[in-house]
């Protein structure tokens, strides 16, 4: 009897706790939800994530502010978001440099892009862009190949050792004889202000921050590492210009794992429905960016296999972070 009476306690307890964690992810969010973002102020992956923040916000009742927390090609940031409470109310987004190149590169990274986060969906892919200052002398790859061999090799610029723009540049190197230089810069925006004052003559960034100064003619596009875009469909690919490259680039918003699937669920739904506002797909496709929404689920499974898939190509291209 007294067994009997000690399990029913014991039963009741659990009820009791679940019935107030369940009041708890009902009343989600009861306060305002930071969207903590690896990315520099006023880079693309920046205009992304306060484009998102303002408009899932108005859908979650809350309001998202946004946290920039640079370095080490955005896997400071990363780390934070991942060891922050897992309640909802930090929230992030991840480009292939955080959560897919990172442990391809980095043999102590201090955390685990599939464990150590739940993955609430994609938000859209995108490639990288290959830039030059408005009056380097060459147009396109054949262009630049022929220069590199001309004298010293050619130094470019890339948001950090490791980067999407890193593997960009030394895949270049390897499969079209490009002689290059890399120079890491602290973030894409810094980078692109480099750029346009000259003190570098070319760069591979994230489109968001690319695009916008190629159409304005402040920087021009020799190449995209990745699919042709269509937000710059005149500038032709890798592949068409003959190095056999081309991979999908994901953004993917992620929250710190063990986040209660209720208010992952609010998290996605308010995310996916905000992608199909009606003038959504046309800002960010001006930031180079096409709207793909994929499931946390699925899109973790994506990544779990692209991760295996670029550790080979930085093993080829000699990519290693020590």
């Amino acid at each position: 009897m007294k067994l009997r009476a000690m399990m029913l306690s014991l039963l009741a307890l659990a009820s009791v706790a679940c019935s107030a964690h369940a009041d708890d992810t009902a009343d989600y969010p009861s306060k305002k939800i930071k969207m903590l973002l690896p990315f520099g102020a006023g880079g693309g992956g920046d205009v992304l994530g306060r484009l998102l923040a303002d408009r899932m916000g108005k859908r979650l009742g809350q309001t998202i502010y946004v946290e920039n927390r640079t370095g080490a090609a955005g896997t400071i940031g990363a780390q934070q978001a991942a060891t922050s409470p897992p309640d909802g109310y930090t929230i992030t987004i991840g480009g292939m440099t955080t959560h897919v190149l990172a442990p391809a590169v980095y043999p102590n990274l201090p955390y685990n892009p599939i464990k150590d986060f739940t993955t609430i969906g994609r938000i859209g892919t995108s490639s990288i862009l290959l830039i030059a200052t408005k009056d380097f002398p060459a147009s396109d790859l054949r262009g630049l190949t022929e220069l590199s061999k001309k004298g010293e090799p050619i130094q470019y610029g890339s948001w950090g050792v490791g980067s999407t723009g890193h593997f960009c540049g030394e895949i270049l190197s390897q499969k079209a004889g490009v002689r290059l230089q890399h120079v890491p810069f602290s973030g894409a925006a810094k980078l692109a202000n480099d750029l346009m004052g000259g003190h570098i003559s070319v760069g591979l960034v994230d489109m968001a921050t690319g695009t916008p100064l190629v159409k304005d003619g402040k920087l021009k596009a020799l190449a995209v590492c990745g699919g042709r875009s269509p937000s710059l469909p005149d500038v032709a690919s890798y592949k068409e210009q003959g190095v056999d490259f081309e991979r999908s680039l994901s953004w993917v918003m992620y929250a710190p794992a063990g986040v209660p699937a209720p208010v992952a669920q609010k998290i996605s739904a308010s995310l996916k429905e905000s992608l199909a506002e009606a003038d959504i797909a046309e800002k960010l496709l001006a930031l180079g960016i096409s709207v793909d929404f994929i499931a946390g689920d699925q899109q973790r499974d994506i990544n779990a296999r692209d991760i295996e898939a670029w550790k080979q190509v930085a093993s080829d291209a000699k990519i290693e972070v020590k």
